[in-house]
């Protein structure tokens, strides 16, 4: 009774926090939360795993139960599992949804789903090729957004890399270590036998899934496909140290499935312009609202630094206003972005020599 009581008196809390987080998302992120948690009270059902999971054994011939790919993600064991995909969801919704827009929100979301099912079932067929367990085929029951969750973070790294997370005793967290710390966090939290072992496969399944998609097949409103980005590669999702020996062997990886059709070969392309306003340098697969994004959040961290620096100078004479006046045009890619950057050490320079 106590603990209904303590629901009961922070309800109305919990309810504005509900509803602050799920303020501005679309209806797709809607949907796939109150689905959520629906299929939350179906999971109570005994054969709900197997029927709406998916089953490797029953994926693939001779079952064909090609409608588990599309309800695994829904359906959770746990109740702080939907919560937390709830969170994650809303979370996606609030950071990916305004750049994307809804539907490609909700391509990704397919996609990346329909990925992890694929790859854990093709995972556990060949573990049972090595062991012959007919367990693995019939007794392990993949369900939840694990994977999804997994691939939301692939999704911010590409988005916003640089940005920190958390502090450790071993460094600075940043979302472009996100899914790494995902992976071992979820191999961490399987060998203490916190979760199952369908989890950390479908995290690994949800980061391959997520970075193929995004790096390779995305469509952009500028008609290009992917992001080639130099700092998304499959190399960057690991420390510094390792990135060499990976970066040969994902090359390698790539040219092979470049002969095999798979993918395509990466075409870069420098148009000079007409006009002599200077060059344009097209990147296809680099989205214009997403490097849009970037660029603002890089401006304005200039301008900051700027604005510090002309606090910090000394107190120039008042001839030398105009020279403070000029501007700096910043061109980045496909766009621009004008700047009134104050000149303080440039027109003292000048003046004092």
């Amino acid at each position: 009774m106590s603990f209904l009581n303590k629901v009961r008196k922070n309800l109305p809390h919990i309810k504005h926090n509900t509803q602050l987080l799920f303020n501005n998302t679309g209806l797709c992120i809607k949907i796939i939360s109150c689905t959520l948690s629906v299929c939350y009270f179906f999971s109570f059902w005994s054969k709900s795993s197997t029927v709406f999971g998916v089953t490797p054994g029953y994926l693939f011939p001779p079952s064909f139960w090609l409608w588990t790919p599309f309800t695994f993600c829904f359906f959770e064991s746990h109740l702080w599992q939907v919560l937390l995909d709830i969170a994650v969801v809303a979370v996606c919704g609030k950071l990916i949804e305004p750049l994307w827009g809804e539907l490609q929100v909700l391509v990704f979301f397919a996609i990346v789903n329909i990925g992890v099912a694929l790859a854990c079932a093709l995972f556990y067929y060949t573990l049972y090729m090595f062991t012959w367990d007919p367990e693995l085929l019939f007794s392990v029951h993949i369900r939840g957004l694990a994977g999804y969750l997994a691939g939301v973070t692939v999704a911010v790294k590409q988005i916003m890399p640089d940005s920190p997370v958390f502090d450790t005793p071993a460094g600075r967290i940043n979302n472009r270590n996100v899914p790494l710390f995902t992976i071992f966090v979820s191999l961490i939290l399987w060998l203490v036998g916190f979760v199952d072992g369908t989890k950390p496969t479908m995290v690994i399944s949800g980061v391959l899934s997520s970075w193929v998609y995004l790096r390779f097949y995305q469509r952009h409103t500028n008609g290009t496909r992917g992001d080639m980005a130099d700092n998304f590669t499959f190399a960057s999702f690991f420390p510094v140290i390792v990135q060499p020996p990976i970066s040969v062997l994902s090359n390698s990886v790539y040219s092979i499935f470049v002969k095999a059709g798979i993918c395509r070969k990466t075409v870069r392309r420098v148009d000079i312009g007409s006009t002599p306003t200077g060059i344009t340098v097209s990147l296809p697969g680099i989205r214009s609202q997403d490097m849009d994004r970037r660029k603002l959040l890089a401006l304005k961290a200039l301008n900051s630094r700027l604005i510090d620096s002309g606090n910090e100078a000394p107190r120039v004479p008042s001839s030398l206003d105009s020279e403070r006046r000029d501007s700096v045009i910043i061109s980045m890619g496909d766009s621009e972005q004008s700047a009134q950057v104050l000149s303080n050490d440039a027109a003292i320079s000048s003046k004092t020599t």
